[in-house]
């Protein structure tokens, strides 16, 4: 969860003035462009409980709601067969013209693009290397990493036998490099912690031929960045699929370098014998991400930002009716850059803490999930849909009555 804590990043920078820019028209999720109702609730079958998504993109939350367009290519594609190297190769075609990388390909999530990617630089187009994996006798196997950016997600590059070397400065790095260093790797959410800045971390690596990769999983907010670290000069750039991009949950683009993005499907799917095997991703994803990815990229941005602002405006106001309570609106500086709603108060006037609040409203009818502390509650509205901001403010000032001494 720790990707995704909006609260350890936000910023001071409020959310009206934040201009994106885009052309094509905003398409509502209201009523009329509905998907026709299901011929059987399966979660009301299971017992499982669906509810309102306040909190985000968060992967134990299942990530996303994918747009009806993603889910009618899945449904289509599901009908036909189709060779999946003859999808990878069109749809990565597609996704780095919309990128503007040299290649790309979908992965089995973000995660999957980090193995495979790093798989790639490992083992170039040797097949025996390919073969060889986890075990890096005769082969660079060492990935640079800064110090504040060596959090769990190291786990997906060291899948691959890889060993981290923490780095803090630039000398740091000009001493670290040797014969057996593979990659330099930068988390982005991380970025404004470490010492070395995205573009200075690209220019490092030019300097020594080192590989650079970008995980920047979460963070198609704004939408330039989407092409951003393609054009700043990262080797690989790592996104999820099934967050901002609302495409399928268990899918991801891995995108750059030519090179490196054939060697890393020489160690994916649907090739056997390598350590990618178990990270399939089927047609319909594949094709799904495309439509996905096609449709965040094209749609009205402003248009978007503003229906986000309206939505924190009308769940603010219920929260800030209420006397000792104090709310604020800012937006984070790097990753889930989206308006985020902090609200808190004076538990001598609202007699409960913050985490007992948000379990009374994931226990009630709508259940409504939020993130926060026992100080805060932190809500944002990119995964909303129409009228859900309404049905937030509406529990959120019930509660606060119920609490109020």
């Amino acid at each position: 969860m720790k990707r995704r804590e909006v609260i350890k990043n936000l910023s001071i920078i409020p959310v009206s003035g934040v201009v994106l820019g885009s052309a094509i028209p905003f398409e509502s999720t209201s009523a009329a462009s509905a998907p026709p109702a299901p011929k059987r609730d399966i979660f009301k079958e299971l017992g499982i409980r669906t509810f309102i998504n306040a909190a985000g993109t968060y992967t134990a939350l299942s990530g996303c709601i994918m747009h009806e367009e993603t889910v009618e290519t899945i449904r289509y594609s599901s009908q036909k067969f189709a060779a999946i190297d003859d999808c990878q190769d069109a749809v990565g075609k597609k996704i780095a013209e919309l990128c503007q990388a040299e290649a790309a390909m979908v992965t089995a999530g973000c995660w999957s693009a980090l193995v495979l990617g790093t798989a790639g630089v490992l083992t170039g187009m040797d097949q025996q290397k390919v073969a060889q994996l986890p075990h890096l006798e005769n082969m660079k196997s060492e990935i640079l990493v800064q110090k504040e950016h060596n959090h769990g997600y190291v786990h997906a590059l060291t899948n691959t036998g890889a060993k981290i070397v923490v780095v803090e400065t630039a000398e740091d790095v000009a001493k670290a490099v040797n014969e057996k260093t593979a990659m330099m790797w930068f988390l982005n959410y991380a970025g404004p912690n470490g010492k070395i800045q995205a573009n200075e971390w690209v220019a490092l690596g030019k300097k020594y031929g080192i590989p650079t990769m970008i995980d920047m999983a979460a963070d198609s907010t704004p939408v330039e960045n989407l092409s951003k670290f393609n054009k700043m000069g990262f080797d690989l750039v790592c996104v999820s699929g099934g967050k901002g991009l609302r495409g399928p949950q268990s899918a991801g683009i891995l995108m750059g370098k030519k090179e490196h993005i054939a060697a890393a499907r020489l160690n994916a799917p649907p090739r056997g014998g390598n350590i990618g095997r178990g990270m399939k991703v089927n047609k319909e994803e594949i094709l799904g991400m495309y439509v996905a990815l096609e449709k965040f990229i094209n749609r009205d941005h402003q248009a978007q930002w503003k229906i986000w602002e309206n939505r924190i405006a009308v769940m603010e106001n219920a929260a800030k009716a209420f006397p000792g309570v104090t709310t604020s609106v800012t937006v984070p500086p790097v990753a889930n850059i989206t308006p985020t709603l902090s609200i808190s108060w004076d538990t001598t006037k609202i007699k409960v803490d913050c985490n007992e609040f948000r379990n009374r409203l994931r226990k009630g009818e709508p259940s409504i999930e939020m993130m926060g502390s026992k100080d805060n509650l932190v809500i944002t509205a990119w995964m909303l849909k129409d009228g859900e901001d309404k049905i937030v403010a509406k529990r959120i000032a019930e509660e606060l009555k119920k609490a109020s001494a």
